[in-house]
């Protein structure tokens, strides 16, 4: 390295491409909430930890000429910015599953500041996605993402063309894959809300004087809220779980 300072240089930015490209989608890091310096000291952090590890693929495609090292460079970033997208989708879906439990339970309260990102979301919603990343966090899913990324260098060396369909499968499936497990994780509370609501809407046909909707909406949110109360801890479990299945699996 100390013997072609330039070529360092150069390899470093490469590797800066596939790790900076990751963290700028990567869940936690790549929050609107999180400052673009600190995102950015991260990258090259990591890049400068990993680089020497992967020195002896990265640094003889550094020297390539003008052009290629273009393209080089847009093709690490576009590598790395995939493997930050398929775990953003799958914490995205926990706002997914999030959206259908609140719908479910009657959960209609304006929306707030989210915790995560600059848009407003749901307070329920809320301390579902944060909780879930938080957990994930402890977990240490950004070693996971990390190593994952080291590993792509024997998967998609460097200087090897990209496959955009390959890519686009790549995402789908990580989009299905992440949906299912969201859907399974809200069903208790969808099953819940259709029993509810068929039942008040049995109670309505015999007694149609009556105004069952604000009279049941607020046992439809306590049963709802009650259900969350039992089930929370191990509906964050199996999202955590899950995120090595989906992620590792491409």
């Amino acid at each position: 390295m100390i013997a072609d300072p330039q070529g360092t240089i150069l390899a470093l930015f490469l590797a800066f491409c596939r790790m900076g490209g990751c963290i700028m989608v990567l869940p936690g890091f790549g929050s609107a909430r999180v400052p673009a310096n600190i995102r950015l000291f991260l990258a090259v952090a990591v890049s400068v930890a990993v680089l020497p590890l992967l020195w002896d693929v990265i640094y003889p495609r550094a020297t390539s000429p003008d052009a290629t090292y273009i393209g080089l460079i847009v093709s690490e970033t576009l590598i790395g910015v995939v493997y930050g997208l398929i775990a953003r989708l799958y914490t995205l879906g926990m706002q997914y599953a999030g959206a259908i439990l609140t719908m479910s339970i009657g959960f209609t309260a304006p929306g707030g500041t989210d915790v995560l990102e600059d848009t407003s979301e749901n307070q329920l919603t809320n301390l579902l996605t944060f909780s879930a990343l938080l957990l994930l966090f402890m977990l240490d899913f950004h070693h996971i993402v990390i190593r994952a990324l080291v590993d792509s260098y024997a998967a998609t060396p460097v200087g090897n063309l990209v496959d955009p369909q390959k890519m686009l499968i790549t995402l789908t499936d990580t989009l299905r894959a992440s949906t299912d497990l969201m859907l399974r994780l809200a069903s208790p509370f969808l099953i819940y809300g259709l029993m509810f609501n068929v039942g008040i809407g049995l109670i309505n046909k015999l007694a149609p004087q009556i105004p069952v909707f604000f009279i049941s909406t607020p046992f439809l949110l306590a049963g709802g809220l009650f259900l969350l109360y039992l089930s929370i801890a191990a509906l964050i479990r199996q999202f955590a779980d899950g995120f090595p299945m989906v992620f590792l699996s491409f």
